[in-house]
């Protein structure tokens, strides 16, 4: 047919493309590389917070990357764009555990008023995490438990319980009114109390937690801190 032949006809139309069917064949597509910008760091926090929560159910030796990418809703290619291996991977998000946990009880501990004021409100932030990261105790205890914890450098300095050991003692220690061994000792029995606090968030109900929590709360006012 003659271009020409052309001229005056009703163009063809192409089948409608149904809505949504472009959209759905390309979003469904893997992602290739690592995303940038605030879509890349909200992947990466999403695969570090899978880690924590599946350290804490299943432990650390037991957990896989497949297990992770599975609960972070990744591929286990997508975690390998941000973490070379798995111990890279259990330090980040260790290093998370800390950033999410140490400023908050650290302001805690700068409240004003007694020791007992102070330590007190520690312990009702140790609450609040726990209620808002149900997941970090066991995950602490989990990493510990299996002294997986001393191999990566997201525990080097002061992190984790050994942090917490020196906030109370910087508490103890600013309240002065003792004798120096009894301030020592009244700070490492109020250290006891929450490492015990944390092992029953870690294994007990959120029942049995706050119930311990608050008989802490009750000891700690009682004869701990006396300066009588």
């Amino acid at each position: 047919m003659a271009v020409g032949d052309l001229a005056g006809q009703t163009p063809r139309r192409l089948p409608a493309t149904p809505v949504g069917r472009w959209e759905d064949t390309h979003m469904t597509t893997p992602q290739l590389g690592r995303p940038v910008g605030a879509v890349g760091e909200q992947t990466r926090q999403r695969i570090i917070a899978a880690t924590m929560r599946c350290v804490a159910e299943l432990g650390y030796s037991r957990t896989t990357i497949r297990q992770i990418a599975r609960t972070a809703g990744v591929t286990s290619a997508n975690i390998y764009n941000y973490f070379p291996n798995k111990a890279e991977l259990v330090a980040a998000a260790i290093a998370t555990r800390a950033e999410i946990a140490l400023p908050r009880l650290r302001r805690a501990a700068q409240r004003p008023g007694s020791a007992v004021d102070r330590i007190e409100a520690v312990l009702d932030e140790s609450g609040h995490l726990m209620r808002e990261h149900p997941d970090l105790a066991t995950f602490e205890w989990a990493i510990r438990a299996q002294s997986a914890v001393r191999v990566y450098p997201g525990e080097a300095g002061y992190v984790g319980l050994e942090a917490l050991r020196d906030i109370i003692t910087g508490i103890v220690d600013d309240a002065g009114g003792q004798h120096g061994s009894v301030r020592k000792a009244a700070g490492e029995v109020t250290y006891a109390l929450v490492f015990g606090l944390t092992e029953l968030a870690a294994t007990g109900s959120p029942e049995a937690y706050h119930a311990a929590l608050a008989a802490a709360k009750r000891l700690i006012r009682g004869t701990l801190f006396d300066t009588h």
